[in-house]
């Protein structure tokens, strides 16, 4: 049986993955912040803790094949904060893994890391990365991180830039960006399970007529999403869009006009 480490169990995202991931009969240990969790069944392992204690760190990893990891700043917060949580936290998850063995490790990265792309442009998974702000930026160099890891020390690693995971689609962003809970659950068995992936970027995104990205690199995965968003799209079309026009310009939506400085207030060009 293949042993699962689940960070950030508690949040919106382990909160689908944890009843999925024991039902699919994988071994779990789930970890959910500083809170405790209670098992959802006698087999689910349960731990709580700071990602940055490294006794914290092996406690959830002890033993463990594979790391889904979902902890950490999940928003656009001050940078002192997502350098805690995000920068960190993740070297105290990647050095916890070296020390213990873990064979793979499935990197919560998202599509806020190249947020500053045009609405009109298909991304490929070799875009240029375009951070929308400092969590952003913090994926950026998570996805650095897990790539050093697999070519420095052996750790496979799968960077997926998730969408906006959620049961349905509510608003017109969603209509390019939505991760459904069935192809969610999917996604992520298939990172666990996928032999010999060494190093892989993936868009976690069902498959959605209007998405923004191009995930034929997960078909190494083995992934193949049933959901799209299009099922919504009369009801979503018949609401306002709530973003203002300069999110709605960019993939990144509303993270793109927090602490945005509008064009008329930049600096000139040189030679202008």
């Amino acid at each position: 049986m293949t042993k699962v480490a689940l960070s950030g169990a508690s949040g919106n995202i382990g909160q689908v993955l944890r009843p999925a991931l024991i039902k699919l009969g994988f071994g779990l240990r789930s970890a959910g912040g500083r809170r405790a969790l209670t098992p959802l069944t006698p087999e689910e392992e349960v731990c709580h803790g700071d990602m940055r204690d490294a006794a914290f760190v092996d406690r959830l990893l002890a033993g463990v094949d594979v790391l889904i990891h979902m902890a950490g700043t999940s928003v656009e917060r001050p940078l002192p904060e997502v350098i805690e949580n995000n920068l960190r936290g993740l070297h105290s998850v990647y050095e916890g893994a070296r020390r213990h063995g873990v064979r793979r490790i499935v990197f919560a990265s998202s599509n806020h890391a190249v947020g500053m792309h045009s609405v009109a442009t298909k991304l490929d998974l070799d875009c240029d990365l375009r951070p929308d702000g400092f969590y952003g930026l913090s994926k950026v160099w998570g996805e650095a991180m897990t790539r050093m890891y697999w070519d420095k020390h052996g750790i496979e690693g799968i960077s997926l830039r998730i969408g906006t995971a959620i049961e349905r689609p509510t608003e017109f962003r969603h209509l390019s960006t939505w991760l459904g809970n069935d192809d969610l659950v999917q996604l992520i068995t298939r990172c666990i399970v996928a032999p010999d992936i060494g190093y892989l970027i993936a868009w976690g995104v069902s498959a959605n007529t209007r998405s923004y990205w191009n995930n034929a690199g997960a078909i190494r995965l083995g992934y193949q999403p049933v959901q799209n968003s299009e099922d919504y799209v009369a009801e979503i079309l018949r609401q306002p869009n709530p973003l203002d026009p300069v999110a709605q310009r960019y993939q990144g939506g509303g993270f793109v006009t927090i602490d945005y400085t509008p064009p008329e207030q930049r600096p000139p060009r040189i030679g202008a």
